[in-house]
């Protein structure tokens, strides 16, 4: 293993204000348990949690369920960055969740989700080999260090490829 690693980069992020949920509703708003999670324009000004599969947009950063606007919580979301970058647990090959392994350079898509308002419990969102060409990706992440193998349920770095 490397002596010299990259480490995780929020504080160059691009951090925008918006409202943070899945849908309209109570049951639908995203809170402090989500912070960490994967997230993608779902509404107007809104964000809501990705499904797997989905291309990563951003991480959420913070979320307050105490002062709703018009009905949605407002939150944090770390969209860009330059460099930007998450630490994340491998979950595989998109096609397959939970089974293949992730190399470096490999680009990345949403794996399997934590449900909305069940904290990540110090764990870390997971991600899943893009089965589509970095070319046809939108939201192109990256897998820029590994901290085992590549296997499913070790760690590694992601970056925001602009």
């Amino acid at each position: 293993m490397a002596k010299f690693k990259f480490g995780t980069l929020i504080d160059s992020a691009t951090v925008v204000t918006a409202r943070v949920a899945d849908g309209t509703g109570a049951a639908n708003q995203l809170t402090d348990a989500d912070v960490g999670k994967l997230v993608k324009l779902v509404g107007d000004s809104q964000y809501g949690l990705c499904a797997v599969g989905n291309e990563i947009e951003g991480q959420l950063i913070a979320a307050n369920f105490n002062a709703p606007a018009d009905g949605f919580n407002l939150g944090s979301v770390a969209t860009n960055g330059d460099p930007l970058r998450l630490k994340v647990t491998f979950d595989g090959v998109q096609a397959t969740p939970g089974t293949g392994t992730i190399a470096l350079g490999d680009y990345v898509v949403t794996g399997t989700p934590v449900a909305r308002g069940t904290s990540l419990n110090d764990a870390y969102p997971k991600v899943c080999k893009a089965t589509a060409a970095g070319a046809d990706l939108v939201y192109k992440w990256r897998v820029v260090s590994l901290d085992g193998t590549g296997a499913v349920g070790q760690t590694g770095l992601i970056e925001r490829v602009s």
